[in-house]
């Protein structure tokens, strides 16, 4: 409920609001199991329904007001300073607000939400990662096009933003939301992370180069090539501030030059981990149930992994304990 807290305080979400999905939700619910819905079993949906309204309309203003924000007015402008083409198919873009206010504090591995309104009039909101804010007046985000595949179509707004974002728009986001946040402690991490997923990686590494540079961390990346690892350089030079740093990279292709690098998928077998280890990763679904399965074998609990998913959280409906 945390998690769906923080999206509905990410996409503006307001109280009144829960009496509209209520509404629907359970008229949907008539409609699907039909006859099976008596009286006495939609008595009871409507209740389950607004005890976890109540709570999340609780914890939303909660973070409304820790963060500062009016919920009727969540949106702030901020103007895209910067452009920079990470990979043929990833750009980061550098933003900073443009009303003058102080930048919201944000903590390593929280994400915005980037409103976009495209040309065909409909606006999109979109979530994406926070990928640095080692420059404290400006973040970035890194946006991977999504090109559509089997038949579907291309991601609309990662589209949009590829082919017209440059330097002097202005984007609107809403504040920093997310609990995928590393806490001050003194066991080693590992950041384990696939594609897209490296985007949590940099903050997170910038944020222990920044506060806690004699902690342990290794960092273990899977992608499809090298040309496809976006951040790959920014990561290893922002490393190279903490006493024990160490960096493993899987690839799909590997060149034949790169003698560093290992072929396939990533196997967490491959690399030392201390007992202690903290884990966060993020990626595909399938790399993160791989990551988990290898690491339970290896006898690391459950509760000492985090993870993050860019879409539905069904990880405990689909990785097995």
């Amino acid at each position: 409920m945390r998690r769906i807290a923080y999206k509905h305080v990410s996409l503006g979400i307001r109280p009144e609001q829960y009496t509209i999905v209520g509404r629907h939700l359970l008229a949907a619910v008539g409609e699907v199991l039909g006859e099976a819905v008596t009286a006495e079993v939609y008595a009871a949906w409507d209740e389950v329904y607004w005890l976890f309204a109540a709570q999340l309309i609780a914890e939303e203003a909660r973070f409304y007001q820790q963060a500062g924000v009016e919920p009727a007015a969540p949106l702030r402008p901020y103007r895209l300073v910067r452009r920079i083409e990470e990979t043929a198919d990833v750009i980061s873009l550098v933003l900073e607000p443009t009303d003058d206010q102080p930048m919201p504090e944000i903590a390593a591995g929280q994400y915005v939400t980037v409103f976009v309104d495209l040309p065909d009039g409909r606006r999109q909101p979109r979530q994406y990662t926070v990928s640095s804010t080692a420059v404290g007046t400006r973040l970035q985000i890194t946006v991977r096009r999504v090109r559509g595949t089997n038949g579907a179509p291309d991601g609309m707004v990662s589209t949009y933003l590829h082919d017209h974002a440059r330097p002097g728009d202005i984007l609107e986001l809403s504040p920093p939301a997310g609990d995928f946040v590393v806490l001050p402690a003194a066991t080693p991490l590992l950041l384990a992370s696939a594609g897209a997923g490296i985007t949590t990686v940099l903050p997170i590494v910038e944020q222990i180069a920044r506060t806690q540079p004699n902690r342990q961390v290794i960092v273990a990346h899977a992608d499809r090539t090298a040309k496809d690892h976006a951040l790959r350089e920014t990561v290893q030079h922002v490393g190279r501030q903490i006493d024990d740093f160490t960096v493993y990279t899987w690839y799909e292709t590997v060149e034949p030059d790169d003698t560093h690098s290992r072929h396939g998928f990533m196997d967490l077998n491959q690399v030392p981990l201390p007992d202690d280890v903290q884990v966060f990763t993020c990626g595909p679904l399938p790399f993160m149930r791989l990551v988990r399965t290898t690491l339970a074998q290896q006898g690391i609990p459950a509760n000492r992994i985090r993870y993050e998913i860019f879409g539905p959280d069904l990880w405990a409906a689909r990785i097995p304990a």
